[in-house]
């Protein structure tokens, strides 16, 4: 069968998970009063606000766009138990702190199953648990190391064979991940924004937050249409952070990308060994991610990350990074090569220097970042635990395992267009090399 190429693919500049809502909250007009007030509706800041109503403070949600618009509904959908980054790299800047770290990442997915369950949100969650795979002999040794960091960090993980896994041909082995899963996360996203907004919070979209300002008596916020009055301020902006000058600095946002097949019948998966459901990364520099969904399709994604320009906002996925995308997804899937690609997008997501972290940036001013690329799970756990402690709990001992007044963060030029580009290079020539041994 021929070779699909990109010609017939359909690029979006919001999600490919589901419609977007039409039902928008109405923007903020006038003087507000409020004890609590959050900026941002992604999972972060939509969990934080709802914990926070069910904990009976007036609490106001301001969302520049509408709330689930950003990388929380346009992410790959990998519910991961796991952090993000290298372990022998978190080992080697995190020693002391990984065993509390890992901790943190084995609740933040148990709490977002349990969470899921309770708000009775049908995002199409499969507990499948995720495995890192490795694609050639120098990638499965390094798997082998890195799970032993992994467990004598405490993480629930076990080695794994390809072809016993059930996982595509290409894939050698790798670190299988028990705990989480895969799920829709636009369907999550938006499940959380209904159940917000039948809750008793305020809730704010197409309001974009200007300006943050710490009184003597509180915190009052900037709008286009007027202003807010609030006790205290939870920021769960994210990749966005850099456009408020009170958010902490260390968080850059990069561009990252997915593209989805056409349906693909199952049998011709079996005929590879692809009989796992389970969701499929891969330890280059920069990650590949190949999972099943719910509706018959692949998706894959990342391979490449694009620096931010100086004005974020929506955008298509680059026409040359799809065409990537897809050239990757035929070198570990040959047989496939007849599977059209049909849709693109992709979405900003924040990087620190692979931790979620929290903190308070100003008096009455706290911060959540979670994402790193593993804000599924990490991002509604980060944000209930802050409100808690905003509700007048003790500091729980993850949220105090991520609590820093500013997030540690790796040097400007890290995430550079030229390093970036950098890595992608030297994934390709490593797997050339291995193509040839």
């Amino acid at each position: 069968m021929p070779t699909r190429t990109t010609d017939s693919v359909s690029y979006s500049t919001c999600t490919g998970w589901c419609e977007r809502p039409t039902d928008f909250a109405p923007a903020l007009g006038g003087e507000v009063q409020c004890d609590v007030a959050v900026v941002g509706g992604g999972l972060a800041g939509m969990a934080s606000a709802l914990r926070l109503a069910e904990r009976g403070a007036d609490v106001v949600l301001l969302e520049a766009g509408y709330c689930g618009w950003g990388a929380s509904s346009r992410n790959a959908g990998y519910l991961s138990n796991a952090l993000a980054g290298d372990p022998q790299l978190l080992r080697l800047l995190y020693r002391s702190q990984l065993r509390d770290l890992t901790r943190y990442a084995e609740n933040s997915a148990r709490f977002t199953e349990r969470l899921i369950e309770r708000l009775g949100i049908d995002c199409e969650y499969d507990p499948t648990g995720n495995v890192n795979a490795a694609v050639s002999t120098g990638q499965l040794k390094q798997l082998r190391k890195s799970m032993r960091i992994l467990r004598d960090a405490g993480a629930d993980v076990e080695f794994v064979d390809g072809r016993d896994f059930g996982l595509p041909e290409t894939f050698l082995g790798g670190v299988f991940e028990r705990g989480g899963g895969l799920l829709n996360p636009g369907k999550l996203a938006f499940g959380f924004r209904d159940t917000l907004l039948a809750s008793g919070a305020k809730v704010f979209e197409r309001t974009a937050v200007r300006a943050v300002e710490p009184e003597d008596t509180g915190v009052v916020l900037d709008v286009p249409g007027g202003r807010v009055h609030a006790e205290r301020v939870v920021l769960a902006t994210n990749a966005h952070s850099r456009d408020l000058a009170i958010a902490p600095g260390g968080i850059t946002p990069v561009w990252t990308s997915v593209v989805e097949t056409e349906p693909v019948d199952p049998d011709r998966l079996a005929a590879i060994g692809w009989t796992s459901r389970t969701g499929i990364i891969t330890p280059h520099t920069i990650l590949e991610n190949y999972r099943r969904t719910a509706r018959g399709t692949i998706l894959f994604g990342t391979r490449q990350l694009q620096a931010a320009p100086r004005t974020l906002g929506a955008r298509e996925p680059d026409r040359a990074v799809v065409e990537d995308l897809v050239r990757g997804f035929h070198e570990r899937f040959p047989s496939l090569r007849y599977v059209a690609p049909q849709r693109a997008w992709g979405g900003w997501v924040a990087v620190t220097s692979f931790l979620p972290v929290a903190g308070e940036v100003a008096k009455n001013v706290f911060y959540a970042v979670s994402c790193n690329g593993h804000g599924l799970a990490q991002s509604p756990y980060l944000g209930t635990l802050l409100a808690d402690r905003l509700a007048g709990d003790e500091l729980h001992e993850d949220l105090r395992t991520v609590w820093r007044p500013r997030p540690p963060h790796l040097p400007s030029s890290a995430l550079s267009t030229p390093i970036l580009r950098a890595a992608w290079a030297t994934d390709r020539i490593s797997d050339r090399f291995s193509q040839r041994r």
